[in-house]
């Protein structure tokens, strides 16, 4: 008896299961109708929403304003198609869903995302904020920590840098916001310097102007700028010449500029027979040190010669 219980309450317990997927099933049926004009509205607001970007750049591009602000009212545009595209197809799929009903429900559920979402909500307010009015552009070179290279893209949650290896870097705009961006290519032209040694007999005032005059004939030096020569140290071996000089930003220009720089110096100092000399040391004893010196054979004999460092041999 006890089972012929449990068998009824089985059949049961699986005709509610059966009877709740058949209802799912056709009401699956039912609504098929507007999950396909839900999915054409999608696909219709995919389109608009590439074309309403692409065009609203164009129509920005002839204006003056920056390349950045025009991507962040692109972006902004397709974001509004997006926003009316998947509340349009909300309602036809559930079409007693209202905007009125989603605005509520987006209200009672925005503590628990604001919570879920922080580091999401945080980079993408910051990189509204930097696409908006942040002195980085499309394409400068940049230093934020470790990370140096040029920027490739800035999305509205992340900017790609490529780092002058090849690699690419996603850095949180976030990171960007809150740490110190040292912007390399804000000026179209960057100061850079070169170290140059003369050998203290020689005349640190000739050696200057010689300098000067072959910095006025370089290309990848700024003429509109002042070449700045001074004498930065006296080293061990060396009389230091410090040469500052404007040439253009980016890392590979300004590593051109250096080696045209350090090459046609070399060769003037060379033409003018001034020496760059090699590190000197001098030795000093306490006392005289004896010195042997051996001269060629003669007679099949061989004769030495014994002195003190005291009389001023030079090692």
């Amino acid at each position: 008896m006890y089972s012929l219980l449990y068998t009824a309450a089985q059949v049961a317990e699986q005709k509610i299961v059966w009877n709740k997927v058949l209802g799912l099933y056709k009401g699956f049926l039912k609504a098929l109708p507007q999950i396909a004009i839900a999915a054409i509205v999608i696909a219709v607001t995919w389109g608009l929403a590439l074309s309403a970007r692409h065009l609203a750049r164009w129509l920005l591009s002839r204006s003056k304003m920056r390349r950045s602000l025009r991507n962040l009212i692109g972006q902004f545009v397709s974001i509004f198609i997006w926003f009316a595209g998947l509340l349009t197809a909300a309602i036809v799929v559930f079409p007693t869903l209202t905007p009125g009903k989603m605005v509520a429900a987006l209200g009672l559920s925005s503590v628990a995302v604001g919570f879920a979402f922080k580091n999401i909500f945080e980079n993408f307010f910051a990189g509204i904020i930097i696409l908006w009015g942040f002195p980085f552009e499309q394409g400068d070179f940049i230093r934020c920590g470790d990370v140096f290279g040029k920027i490739d893209k800035i999305t509205i949650r992340n900017t790609l840098i490529r780092q002058v290896d090849g690699q690419l870097v996603i850095v949180p705009n976030a990171q960007l916001f809150t740490q110190a961006v040292n912007v390399v290519t804000s000026l179209d032209v960057r100061r850079t310097s070169a170290v140059v040694g003369i050998a203290y007999n020689e005349d640190v005032t000739h050696a200057k102007e010689l300098i000067r005059e072959t910095m006025g004939q370089l290309s990848s030096v700024n003429t509109y700028r002042d070449v700045e020569i001074a004498v930065e140290a006296l080293d061990s071996s060396s009389v230091n010449i410090k040469v500052l000089w404007w040439t253009r930003a980016t890392p590979k220009e300004i590593r051109t500029s250096r080696d045209e720089v350090i090459t046609a110096i070399k060769a003037a100092f060379d033409e003018a027979g001034i020496e760059i000399p090699f590190p000197h040391r001098t030795l000093t004893w306490s006392e005289p040190l004896p010195i042997e010196r051996h001269t060629q054979p003669t007679n099949g004999t061989s004769q030495t010669s014994r002195r003190s460092t005291a009389e001023h041999d030079t090692i």
